[in-house]
């Protein structure tokens, strides 16, 4: 591998922001420049550790643009890849929804997606598996006990979506939104989530089932859209020490009195709130009850968010950025990133802050993106 000396910018160590240079060596963050190691002018931009995503299912959009518009995985992959690189993320879990659905979200688009992610590594970054099973897709239980199993899956997300959709099947939009996600009829696409409703009983066993297999193989678990202060215990119970998208604001103080994380969007930073009208991420992070963004829907809103907040003026860019590498790192028990420390990944975005865009972006100590204007800074 080639030394690399990232000079004359404003770096990011140790929870502060001071001028300095940086080494890497070996893919990893070194005390010293290698002898001939090639050098990167960062004066006037940021020096930061990469961007750490545990949720992005904006792969969804590669796979199909439009309803019943698809496109094969491989190519998606690919795509993802290079605008997750664009947005400064080197490491992502893609949010990969496994549910009783037809279509984008169904047992067979799970099955040739991680057929893809196979065939497409090593990719330029370290993209893993945040698997989102939804509760009532007993049929796909077996191949997510097997892909656990085999290390395919690295972040468990327990998902139950299925009460909120029957609340929203008299409302046409929202039924006509469902319906043309799975490529079904209106009319069809009912029948399937009656259907899917009457079979709840089962739910419980198959969600310790996943329980029990995640914990055998090491990899963390989360709980979406915890409404209530019983939802989070139950999913605590489950060993479940991620809370994400809490629906209210006790859920998230009462998962940060247990030490646990408690993750929200980065859109809804970006966008001042919640589309759905929840809480707003800002003021919970900046009052210590939102410890994580995640890129949701959006993977640019992560690189964003941090200087958002910056702007607020209640945290600074150094411990919003937190917010987006050391703690995700940390909650999704990755201990080797998240941080610009000697022995640490050589995982490093480069940023001009008046955008802020990304002009470097260095995954395992190489560059796995160089914008022209990066280029032109080399010497």
């Amino acid at each position: 591998m080639t030394g690399w000396r990232i000079a004359g910018g404003t770096v990011l160590r140790d929870g502060a922001l001071a001028p300095g240079e940086l080494a890497l060596a070996d893919g990893y963050v070194a005390e010293a420049v290698l002898p001939g190691a090639r050098r990167l002018d960062a004066s006037g931009l940021l020096v930061l550790p990469g961007l750490v995503d545990i949720h992005g299912d904006a792969h969804e959009r590669a796979l199909q643009p439009r309803p019943g518009i698809g496109f094969p995985p491989a190519l998606a992959i690919r795509d993802s890849a290079a605008q997750l690189l664009a947005a400064g993320i080197t490491t992502a879990f893609l949010g990969v929804t496994l549910s009783w659905e037809p279509g984008l979200r169904s047992l067979e688009m799970w099955r040739a997606l991680m057929a893809a992610l196979d065939a497409a590594r090593p990719l330029p970054l370290d993209v893993r598996v945040h698997l989102r099973f939804e509760a009532d897709n007993l049929e796909a239980l077996e191949d997510a006990l097997a892909d656990i199993a085999a290390g395919r899956v690295h972040l468990l997300g327990f998902n139950d979506h299925t009460p909120s959709i029957l609340k929203k099947l008299g409302n046409p939009k929202e039924l006509a939104k469902y319906a043309g996600r799975a490529g079904l009829s209106p009319e069809a696409f009912r029948e399937l989530i009656e259907g899917i409703a009457a079979r709840r009983d089962a739910v419980p066993a198959a969600r310790g089932r996943l329980a029990d297999a995640a914990a055998t193989a090491g990899i963390p678990m989360l709980s979406h859209d915890d409404a209530t202060l019983g939802d989070r215990a139950l999913y605590r119970s489950l060993g479940a020490r991620l809370c994400e998208f809490p629906m209210a604001e006790e859920v998230a103080a009462d998962a940060c009195a247990h030490g646990e994380a408690v993750v929200m969007g980065a859109p809804n930073v970006v966008r001042g709130g919640s589309h759905l009208g929840w809480a707003s991420a800002a003021p919970l992070a900046e009052r210590g009850l939102v410890t994580v963004l995640a890129s949701d829907y959006h993977w640019p809103a992560l690189l964003e968010a941090p200087f958002a907040m910056a702007r607020r003026g209640r945290l600074g860019l150094a411990e919003a950025w937190a917010l987006v590498s050391a703690n995700p790192a940390a909650a999704a028990g990755l201990a080797d990133r998240g941080a610009l420390r000697p022995g640490m990944r050589g995982d490093v975005v480069v940023v001009d802050p008046a955008g802020p865009t990304v002009l470097a972006t260095f995954c395992g100590g190489e560059p796995a993106l160089l914008t022209g204007a990066a280029v032109a800074r080399l010497g």
